[in-house]
């Protein structure tokens, strides 16, 4: 039954048009990777410091990995730890919180409801639960203001800093958050979950030298399987040896045995990361998304900001009489799959949102380019106008 299973998904992926802007399709060899026989493999702890035998081949996979991922992003082990083996980027933060600030520390973060995620301190996450989280929203245009977000960091004097988010289309000013973390003491992370392929694909302003820490799956535009890692500072002025006590905390602190056919598989999707058909993917995937804003603009969507920078984009249909919900469900039907969402300052509640979301990491892929968007568009009002 599970094999019937999985051949009926397949076949779901391979005919409709997805654009969910937090899903890809990986390559073969990053699937061959990820089913593997080292999923067979157990090995706890860090590279050379094993609590099992027979680790001298993973322990030389896990620090090929990680070399790769300092190629990647053009950082220096002189200066940055780099974790490869977090399960998600849920942990991935939720690590990060504590390493840096400790339980009941203070958190100034993006809120939900204006584009950040539920690891950014949202009551229903642990996160809200465990730390004392402020959160900064968008301006009624969608933009952040960062004078703004300088100003609650004034009053509320965070220990850390989040910025990053999963419905912002716009470019993240990194040097402004640094000077905002800087004016008050502030560690900074950068949680570049859904723009890291951009990023690595020279199409977005990276986090490095500016964030103290970053964090970041690898299924997104990264296109790699789902797991995530954590980069941090080896010691800051406020943390002396941050990079070791993270690693405590993701283990023995979170998890167990790190997922070794995941970190393999995350490799494969650094290698190709680093050719030159991954950068010529990465604009391709904003120029995608630029195009599929415009368009729908031009037809009479209301788009949050007017368009985008970046792999996403939000639409409120409430001017067409709908709900995130009855838009998402509607386009699904006919074959285009998208997410509902909130959009800022939303009057409607996050199950039945004014909003969808949407993005162009997977159709790209697919070989897909502007002139197909257009016709995506075009698609997507007749669906919902009709």
């Amino acid at each position: 039954m599970i094999k019937k299973l999985i051949k009926k998904e397949i076949a779901r992926q391979k005919k409709v048009i997805n654009l969910i802007p937090s899903e890809n399709y990986v390559s073969k060899d990053v699937l061959a990777a990820l089913g593997s026989p080292l999923t067979n493999k157990y090995a706890e702890g860090k590279s050379g410091q094993r609590y099992y035998f027979g680790n001298e081949i993973v322990d030389q996979l896990e620090s090929e990995v990680k070399r790769l991922v300092y190629k990647v992003f053009k950082i220096s082990a002189k200066r940055y730890g780099v974790n490869v083996q977090p399960y998600s980027g849920s942990i991935a933060n939720l690590a990060s919180y504590i390493g840096s600030v400790g339980l009941g520390g203070k958190i100034l973060a993006m809120s939900l409801e204006h584009g950040g995620h539920l690891t950014h301190g949202h009551h229903v996450s642990m996160t809200g639960k465990l730390f004392k989280f402020r959160h900064y929203e968008v301006g009624r245009d969608g933009w952040i203001d960062y004078d703004e977000v300088a100003r609650i960091a004034k009053k509320f004097k965070p220990q850390l800093i989040v910025c990053g988010a999963t419905a912002y289309p716009r470019k993240l000013d990194f040097k402004k958050f640094r000077q905002i973390a800087d004016s008050v003491n502030a560690l900074l992370i950068a949680d570049i979950s859904h723009i890291a392929g951009l990023i690595a694909g020279g199409v977005h302003p990276s986090p490095f030298p500016y964030a103290d820490i970053v964090t970041t799956t690898t299924q997104k535009t990264l296109r790699g399987p789902r797991g995530a890692i954590i980069i941090s500072k080896l010691s800051t002025p406020q943390v002396n040896n941050l990079s070791d006590i993270i690693d405590k905390i993701v283990f023995p602190g979170l998890q167990g045995g790190p997922q070794m056919h995941t970190i393999a598989a995350m490799g494969v999707a650094f290698e190709e990361a680093m050719k030159p058909s991954f950068k010529k993917y990465a604009r391709q995937v904003v120029a995608n998304a630029k195009a599929l804003a415009t368009e729908l603009e031009r037809l009479g969507f209301k788009i949050i900001t007017g368009g985008t920078d970046n792999h996403l984009m939000l639409v409120d249909v409430t001017p067409l009489g709908l709900t995130g919900k009855e838009a998402g469900e509607r386009l699904e039907r006919a074959g285009i799959i998208v997410n509902k969402n909130m959009i800022p300052y939303d009057i409607r509640k996050p199950w039945d949102p004014s909003g969808i979301r949407l993005g162009t990491p997977a159709v790209t892929t697919q070989g897909m380019k502007e002139g197909d968007m257009i016709k995506i568009a075009r698609k997507i009002k007749h669906i919902l106008l009709k």
